[in-house]
């Protein structure tokens, strides 16, 4: 009914409609008029005379019923009806605010996850790879947390269903005994990988959905190794960028027939490479792009120091450098690397 909204019921309002066509009446003509008792008929005209919407006239042991107009008698009721309805929107924004703040406290708690302690991070590490359908992104820096990186068989796995590894290590692990010669073996499965002087930190992304990264590294203190497990938020697209960007920024890693991994840029190299600088020093001139030490050159390649630096200068010599940095630029010049 149209004026349920000023707190009329149905029988009040077809009474008050009545009541406006014929302005005055009793209840015994009302009740003829609504075809229900006289009783009834009373009942409704009392509430409506408590209402202010019909006037009362007693003549001897007669009752007439007069109707106030409907601007005067409805106004109140609607004036009313509007500020009743301003405090219950009021009411509806604030327990709106009330909702999303507990929506914010409740998706804080669900989005970010701590897990503490080494076994329960190597098992997380397991879980988040054994549950990517299509793209792993790691970041690797030496000194593991929770698990070395040989011991990361799920990837072998993983990248046998076809998910895609990128991978980015730091210089320093690279350097650690035995790396290489691991490193190589992911690229030989198909892991895409690259190398950087440094990393902020430690993380694998799986899916662009789910990110696992250390908080506090136990082994440095008395505490036990901490890590955040975040979903999908600002949070994770922030870390997402920030795999990327060291991605563009970081040297390609390849392998060849002669040696392990190997630095290098993503283009054909001219045919005349080997005039200049020869297939078995590739190697050598990549882990020398990427950053690695003589020293750690010599212990991947099973060669001494010395002879690290006769075959750099060899290299320099023969296009014409005189400082490694210059040898680094001819390299990258050429597409050796």
């Amino acid at each position: 009914m149209v004026f349920e909204a000023v707190g009329l019921s149905a029988a009040e309002e077809r009474m008050y409609r009545l009541l406006v066509g014929v302005v005055e009446a009793d209840s015994v003509a009302m009740a003829a008029m609504l075809e229900v008792t006289a009783s009834e008929a009373q009942n409704v005209l009392d509430s409506l005379h408590a209402k202010g919407l019909v006037s009362r006239r007693v003549n001897g042991e007669s009752v007439r019923f007069t109707v106030t107009a409907p601007d005067i008698g409805l106004g109140p009721l609607l004036l009313s009806g509007q500020e009743a309805l301003e405090r219950a929107r009021g009411a509806v924004a604030h327990l709106a605010d009330e909702y999303r703040s507990s929506v914010r406290r409740r998706d804080a708690t669900q989005l970010v996850e701590v897990v503490t302690g080494a076994p329960a991070i190597r098992q997380q590490l397991r879980n988040l790879q054994l549950g990517t359908r299509e793209e792993s992104l790691w970041f690797c820096r030496s000194g593991h947390v929770a698990m070395p990186s040989e011991d990361n068989n799920e990837e072998f796995e993983m990248l046998a269903r076809g998910v895609r590894y990128q991978v980015i290590y730091e210089q320093a692990l690279l350097e650690e005994p035995g790396m290489i010669t691991n490193v190589a073996a992911g690229i030989r499965q198909g892991e895409q990988a690259r190398a950087t002087p440094h990393l902020p930190v430690r993380m694998v992304i799986a899916d662009r959905q789910l990110a696992l990264c250390p908080l506090v590294r136990g082994g440095d203190g008395p505490g036990e190794p901490t890590a955040a497990l975040v979903r999908d938020s600002n949070l994770l697209a922030a870390l997402i960028a920030l795999f990327e960007s060291y991605w563009t920024n970081s040297s390609p890693l390849k392998v060849t027939e002669a040696a392990g991994a190997l630095p290098a840029i993503e283009h054909a190299a001219p045919e005349r490479t080997s005039e200049a600088v020869r297939h078995d020093d590739l190697y050598l001139l990549s882990l020398l792009v990427a950053g690695v030490s003589d020293k750690a050159i010599a212990t991947q390649l099973g060669i001494s120091q010395r002879t690290v630096q006769r075959r750099i200068s060899d290299m320099m010599q023969r296009v014409g450098a005189e400082t490694r940095m210059q040898l680094a630029w001819q390299a990258a010049r050429h597409g050796w690397v």
